[in-house]
């Protein structure tokens, strides 16, 4: 791997970029809270089904602050919450319908779909998306809610919750709107494209669940039915003293159990947050724009962590959505909204840690599964070169930086990183061929020409997953077997002019910028121009159409790959014989 450039260290000030500066608030927030104590942030996931590329910023935005705070030695640990003794809500698409029998069970006593390696539904979309934050190299320390809630660990919190029960009723009754003449709903934003409608679900757990009021009165506690295994509960009495918690099903079961004993239950979400965030001391928590409204569980929380378990709720910025373009060719069972897992096959780790590490956490951007990709490795491949040189702007540098390591060493990179577009129409053109594909790499700078296929990986695997699984096959690039005679008849003299030009020079320029400069070339000179004239409206016009030439004789189309590539993997000799008049 080759060593990049040493990125000066983020200066520890307000000034640079919003890590740091919110890096500068938990440190301040945490001395205050707990002084010299480690700093605590956290995320949470709910694996109720494929956790998406907008999730990821659930748990982005905390690791690049927990990393800034690592980088300046202060010791910080990211708490990754699995929500996975949420209910199951419904089936996705794609799933059996008899997996509808098991809604109202906690994620992780549901069986995984079918054919999964893993025991349970919660471990099937767990899995995933655990090795996708390691190839990220976001260290984080995984709480389990089923092992936390099952074990008891949170007994004391469970029975103080019921304890303090009316106090919660009251703080939620303050945001009860829905029912109250002249309420109004309060703006949120917009999702940036329709299939966040599907990613901004988020968490399972933000359902938004009251807890249950009824003739009984409030209990923000719901038990899992100890016959059947679902939250379809209703709780008729609760006793202080003794902790007996009677409660009925709707599959006609019906018990009292001991809340100093019973471990099949949970707090219902806007009492467990807010009493998580009392347990850890969680100091930084971001949350998407969903939970922004009055009423919401991050607002009702904050009222509910200092008035009933007297702690403070964590600081953090709201977070808008990510938007996907060309995720139309993505397949999930939430009808096509890409995972980590599913970016990091096109994309090396860096660049997608990149996207994030560049925006702030309130600004929306979309990652690209479309030909914008090669667009966003261009921007990436240049930062790099800004870098190299030394003229990069503070901040980029710092998103560079955090991209590409972490406090605890660098990510793994590509050696020779040639351009994705580049090796993009390569494998295209190759089909993945690895002896061609060597060949035409080879060719691209004979004076320092690619010896190994390893130097180019894993960029060059990305670029191949890319065109193989993201770009429509009426798109990919076709050579043609034999020679278009009918067009090649039909030609004129200045497009037969054009062409023996081209094959004229094409030995002499028989490199990827060579060959740049005769593509060109050839119509400045045909305007009896130098090579290096600039071009003017007029040979713009003319360029364009000598292009539209080539790829029509060339792949009968036309566009395609650029030029210089295409001719290099199509192979002098082929085109001489497709292009020979």
């Amino acid at each position: 791997m080759t060593a990049r450039k040493e990125v000066p260290t983020v200066a520890q000030s307000t000034e640079t970029d919003w890590v740091s500066r919110f890096a500068d608030e938990v440190i301040a927030e945490a001395e205050r809270r707990a002084p010299g104590k480690p700093v605590v942030v956290a995320s949470g996931l709910s694996p109720s089904g494929p956790i998406h590329l907008g999730n990821l910023r659930e748990v982005m935005t905390p690791h690049l602050v927990a990393d800034e705070i690592r980088r300046r030695g202060r010791e910080c640990v990211h708490i990754l919450s699995w929500d996975d003794y949420d209910r199951y809500r419904k089936v996705p698409v794609g799933i059996d319908p008899s997996w509808s029998e098991h809604i109202g069970k906690p994620l992780t006593s549901v069986p995984a779909p079918p054919g999964s390696p893993y025991p349970n539904w919660a471990e099937h979309f767990k899995a995933p998306m655990a090795e996708a934050l390691r190839e990220m190299g976001i260290e984080f320390h995984p709480v389990s809610q089923t092992e936390k809630y099952t074990s008891g660990a949170y007994r004391e919190q469970i029975l103080h919750a019921m304890r303090h029960r009316r106090e919660i009723d009251a703080v939620l009754d303050r945001y009860r709107t829905k029912d109250k003449p002249g309420a109004k709903k309060p703006k949120q934003q917009k999702p940036v494209d329709e299939a966040e409608l599907a990613a901004a679900e988020g968490s399972g757990a933000a359902a938004e669940d009251d807890g249950s009021a009824g003739a009984a009165g409030y209990y923000p506690y719901k038990p899992y039915c100890s016959v059947c295994e679902r939250d379809m509960t209703t709780v008729t009495s609760y006793d202080d003293e003794t902790t007996e918690l009677a409660y009925t099903c709707a599959c006609g079961h019906g018990e009292t159990v001991r809340l100093t004993e019973y471990n099949r239950g949970k707090l219902v979400w806007k009492v467990d947050w807010p009493m998580r965030w009392a347990y850890e001391g969680v100091v930084f928590e971001p949350s998407g724009v969903d939970h922004s409204s009055p009423g919401s569980s991050y607002v009702v929380g904050g009222q509910i962590v200092r008035e009933v378990f007297g702690s403070d709720q964590p600081i953090g910025p709201m977070y808008a959505f990510v938007g996907i373009s060309g995720m139309a060719k993505m397949s999930s069972s939430k009808g096509g909204v890409p995972t980590p897992a599913d970016a990091l096959e096109i994309m090396e780790a860096p660049l997608l840690r990149w996207l994030y590490a560049r925006r702030r956490p309130n600004q929306s951007f979309k990652i690209a599964f479309d030909q914008e990709i090669q667009r966003t490795y261009d921007e990436w491949d240049a930062l790099e070169r800004k870098i190299t040189e030394g003229t990069a702007q503070p901040a980029d540098a710092a998103a560079y930086r955090r991209a590409t390591r972490t406090a605890t060493g660098e990510l793994a990179s590509t050696p020779r990183p040639l351009p994705y577009r580049t090796l993009a129409s390569v494998v295209d053109i190759t089909t993945g061929h690895d002896e061609q594909t060597l060949r035409i790499l080879s060719e691209l700078d004979p004076d320092n020409p690619v010896k190994s296929l390893e130097e180019t990986r894993p960029r060059l695997d990305k670029a191949e997953r890319w065109i193989t699984t993201q770009v429509p096959a009426d798109q990919r690039t076709r050579v043609r077997d034999e020679p278009d005679t009918e067009r090649l008849a039909a030609l004129g003299d200045t497009e037969r002019e054009s062409l023996r030009l081209l094959l004229d020079g094409l030995d002499d320029h028989w490199s990827l910028d060579g060959l740049t400069t005769l593509v060109y070339g050839v119509p400045k000179i045909q305007a009896g121009l130098s090579p290096e004239a600039k071009p003017t409206p007029e040979l713009k016009v003319a360029q364009r159409s000598f292009f539209a030439l080539l790829y029509t004789l060339l792949v009968g189309r036309d566009t395609g790959p650029r030029l210089p590539t295409l001719l290099l993997a199509v192979g002098a000799d082929r085109v001489r014989k497709l292009l020979a008049a």
